[in-house]
């Protein structure tokens, strides 16, 4: 039995590097790809308690787009905001959280523990939301933009993307799946827009533009979700799980996270949305087996410095992923790479315990499977994108002293672990 949660109650995560969550923390995480470098507040948005009544949806509207003509009274953008409107809010669905506080012998009766938004995948029943949303629920409530209300399963889910999927009955409601958009098409100053229930405020838009691409959010397990797009768009508490869109009404991202300089997890103009192709990739898994298997390596390190060169041992033109700590026996230590063993007197910060040095002897990676390697998230994404546990991957690595070497290694399963 859970604990009662007050109606403020605002449930988020701090972070305090690219790939690990949690408070007092000092030293480099020893699990796949983790960034040490410490990143601004990072929160998790959907958990807000909601003790009123479900919401009432907004009027009916038709899912076709409305002819620019129809609107020759208004300014191209608000036509063009409309339309996305009228095309994608019959896809986007308001659920509930249900846990059970106490179960009444006869009424067996359940409180809304949280809520947040979704998008219809397919014609099936499929629900895309993120895995936070519904995370721990005895029970899950879907509400349609029509007003109708079902309750839905659990499919599948994956934590170290934060995305779920949960299913409805096909045959009781009238299901309108999203457009999916393409990653390689967003650029940075292009619109987005966001639909979604804010504080249970159902189908509310909200518009802005892609402030970033290729950022790395931490997931709840610690490590980190590669590729994530930045926006202005509004998000707060609620619309978690719904759709990041472009100005044609296609789903770029899954909307997740938000920076937040106070306690309180509320909109200061940088949200963060799972990419559309991390998306694709991962909720077919969901659908046909309930999980998602990530590619492992087995390394932790950052991206090369010029500044480290006379430290390590390497040229000042050098690019790469630096090798600071490698899992005992996973698939890279097994390979024969090797990992910083020494201090340097590079300091890297602050620690706990006092200064964080450099460590040389480890490898440095230029290449995987031929693929010119300039930054340490180049390999998580490439992984993450290209790559399947089982897969074979040929690391082309420089080492200090011994000059150009090309290690074979077999990629693992990502271990489950919550921080």
């Amino acid at each position: 039995m859970r604990h009662t949660r007050s109606l403020s109650l605002l449930i988020a995560i701090s972070v305090l590097s690219l790939a690990m969550l949690g408070c007092g923390v000092a030293r480099l995480p020893a699990s796949l790809f983790s960034n040490p470098t410490a990143t601004p507040q990072l929160r998790v948005i959907e958990r807000i308690v909601v003790a009123t009544p479900t919401p009432q949806p907004p009027p009916l509207l038709s899912p076709s787009p409305v002819a620019p003509a129809v609107l020759a009274d208004e300014d191209i953008e608000s036509v063009r905001l409309r339309m996305v409107y009228e095309k994608v809010n019959p896809s986007v669905v308001y659920i509930e959280n249900l846990t059970v506080m106490f179960r009444s012998t006869i009424t067996g009766e359940t409180v809304p523990e949280s809520q947040g938004s979704g998008f219809v995948w397919d014609t099936e029943g499929h629900i895309v939301t993120n895995d936070h949303v519904v995370r721990g629920a005895d029970e899950l409530q879907v509400t349609f933009w029509d007003g109708v209300v079902l309750p839905a399963e659990l499919i599948g889910s994956d934590p170290d993307s934060d995305l779920a999927v949960i299913k409805v009955d096909p045959q009781l409601v009238n299901l309108v799946p999203v457009e999916q958009g393409d990653i390689n098409e967003v650029k940075v100053g292009q619109r987005a827009i966001a639909i979604g229930n804010p504080f249970g405020l159902v189908g509310t838009m909200t518009e802005g533009i892609v402030s970033a691409v290729g950022r790395s959010i931490p997931a709840i397990t610690g490590f980190s979700i590669p590729m994530a797009i930045q926006t202005d768009a509004s998000i707060n508490p609620g619309n978690s799980g719904g759709p990041l869109l472009n100005d044609r009404g296609q789903v770029i991202g899954v909307n997740a996270q938000i920076r937040s300089a106070s306690a309180e997890p509320v909109n200061s103009g940088i949200g963060f949305a799972i990419p559309i192709n991390i998306v694709q990739r991962v909720v077919p898994s969901l659908i046909a087996t309930g999980q998602y298997k990530h590619a492992y390596l087995g390394i932790s390190g950052r991206t090369y410095s010029p500044a480290w060169a006379e430290a390590l041992g390497f040229s000042k033109e050098d690019r790469g992923a630096y090798v600071m700590d490698l899992i005992p026996g996973g698939p890279s230590e097994k390979s024969g790479l090797r990992a910083a063993s020494r201090d340097t007197k590079v300091i890297l910060g602050i620690g706990t315990s006092g200064p964080v040095y450099l460590q040389a002897g480890g490898d440095l990676i230029i290449a995987i499977d031929d693929r010119k390697i300039t930054t340490f998230d180049d390999i998580l994404i490439y992984l993450e994108t290209m790559r399947s546990p089982g897969d074979e991957v040929k690391l082309t690595v420089l080492r200090a002293g011994e000059g150009q070497k090309v290690f074979t290694v077999r990629l693992g399963e990502r271990p489950r672990r919550i921080q």
